[in-house]
C-alpha cells in the first residue's frame, strides 16, 4: 500500500494544545469494527461500552522528562533528548540521545545542565549519540526527573515561558505510571482517573497492566513511500505472568481482551503465538501492523486520534479496516473532535 492511503485532511485548530480536564471529560467515539457504525459518547462512558468478563490491558510506562536544555564547552547552546538508557536500566548512567548542535560536538566534550548535571559525549551511533550523565549527588537521573522538560511532540506548542509546561509534568502522565523509561506517553491511557478505573472493575472488567517505553520513533514521519519499505525502531517491553495469566482466564471465560492503546496492541501481537495465546516476559519489538495483520490478541481497543500517514493509524486501520477508519476521522473532524496526543479518543469495538 502507498502512503497516500492514510492522509486525511486536518484543520490545524483540530489539534489539542492541552488535555481535557478533568481527564475523562474527553469526547468518545465509539467505532464497530465489523459494521463501521459511529457513536458519540464521552470517555467516561466507557465502563458502559465494555463488558463483564472482558480485561482490560493497560500501559504502565512512565514518561522521563527527557528534554534538556544547556550548553556546550563553547557556551553555545545544546538541546538533548534521552532516548533510552544503555543496557535498559532506567538508572543507568550511559544514555542513548538525540543532541541539537551535534556537528561541532566531540566525544569527551562535557555538556553543562541546571543544577549541576553535566552529560559527556561518549560516541556516535548513527542518528544518536551515547552519552554518560553525571551528578554531584550520585543519582543523575534523578537529577533528570527533576529538572528536565517533557518530551512534548511538536505539534503541541511551548514558549519557554508557557505556564502551562509545569501542569504538563503531570498531564502528559497517566494516573497509573510507574515504570520510568518512555519519551513518549501512552495516549490512550491520559483519560483514565482512578475513579474510573474504579468503575470499570466495579462492572466486572479485570485490569492487566504491560510496560512498554515508548520511544521517539513514535514521532517519526513515515519516508518510504511504500509503506512495506519503513522499519520501525525498536522499543523495549515486559510482560508480567499476572499479565499473561489474565488473558488467559479472559479468553476461557469468554471476555474480550481489550487494549488502552497502540502500545499495548503492539506489545500482546508481538508475543502472541498462532493460538493467541500470551506469554509472559521481556524484549523489544519493531511489529510494524499494517492493513493485512491477523490479530491474534487483541479484540478491542482504546486509542487517541492519530497523525496523517503515520504507523500509529496504520494500526488502527488494520484493526477496524483502512475505508471505515478513515469514515469515522472524517466524521470526527465534522463534529470537531479534538486530535492527536491530548485530543479525544476512540473505542473499537468487536461484537
Amino acid at each position: 500500500m502507498n502512503l497516500e492511503d492514510f492522509d486525511y485532511a486536518l484543520p490545524p485548530e483540530r489539534i489539542a494544545q492541552e488535555p481535557a480536564s478533568p481527564r475523562d471529560a474527553s469526547r468518545l467515539l465509539v467505532l464497530d469494527r465489523d459494521t463501521g457504525a459511529v457513536r458519540h459518547r464521552g470517555f467516561r462512558d466507557l465502563p458502559d461500552e465494555l463488558r463483564e468478563r472482558d480485561l482490560l490491558v493497560l500501559n504502565d510506562t512512565r514518561v522521563l522528562p527527557a528534554r534538556l536544555i544547556g550548553s556546550k564547552p563553547s557556551g553555545g547552546r545544546v538541546e538533548l533528548l534521552l532516548v533510552e538508557a544503555v543496557g535498559g536500566s532506567a538508572g543507568a548512567p550511559h544514555w542513548r540521545c538525540l543532541l541539537g548542535a551535534s556537528k561541532k560536538l566531540r566525544p569527551g566534550a562535557v555538556l553543562a545542565f541546571p543544577g549541576g548535571l553535566a552529560a559527556e559525549i561518549v560516541e556516535r551511533e548513527m542518528e544518536t549519540w551515547i552519552v554518560r550523565l553525571t551528578h554531584p549527588s550520585g543519582d543523575p537521573v534523578g537529577a533528570v526527573v527533576a529538572t528536565g522538560a517533557m518530551p512534548l511532540p511538536p505539534y503541541i506548542r511551548r514558549e519557554p515561558s508557557d505556564t502551562r509546561t509545569q501542569d504538563d509534568r503531570e498531564r502528559y502522565q497517566t494516573v497509573f505510571a510507574r515504570r520510568l523509561g518512555a519519551v513518549a506517553a501512552p495516549t490512550a491511557g491520559l483519560h483514565f482517573t482512578p475513579e474510573l478505573l474504579a468503575r470499570i472493575a466495579e462492572r466486572g472488567v479485570d485490569l492487566a497492566w504491560i510496560t512498554l517505553h515508548v520511544g521517539p520513533g513514535t514521532f517519526l514521519p513515515v519516508r518510504a513511500q511504500r509503506i512495506e519499505d519503513h522499519r520501525m525502531h525498536e522499543e523495549a517491553y515486559e510482560i508480567p505472568e499476572a499479565t499473561a495469566a489474565a488473558i488467559a482466564a479472559a479468553r476461557s471465560r469468554g471476555g474480550r481482551v481489550v487494549a488502552a492503546g497502540t502500545t499495548v496492541v503492539r506489545t500482546l501481537e508481538t508475543v502472541a503465538a498462532r493460538d493467541g495465546v500470551v506469554r509472559a516476559g521481556t524484549g523489544r519489538s519493531a511489529l510494524f501492523i499494517t492493513p493485512g495483520f491477523r490479530f491474534r490478541a487483541v479484540d478491542a481497543m482504546v486509542t487517541n486520534f492519530h497523525l496523517p500517514r503515520s504507523t500509529l493509524l496504520m494500526l488502527v486501520a488494520a484493526f477496524a479496516g483502512r475505508e471505515r477508519v478513515l469514515a469515522a476521522y472524517a466524521q470526527a473532524v465534522r463534529e470537531e473532535y479534538r486530535f492527536f496526543s491530548y485530543g479525544d479518543a476512540m473505542f473499537v469495538r468487536s461484537a
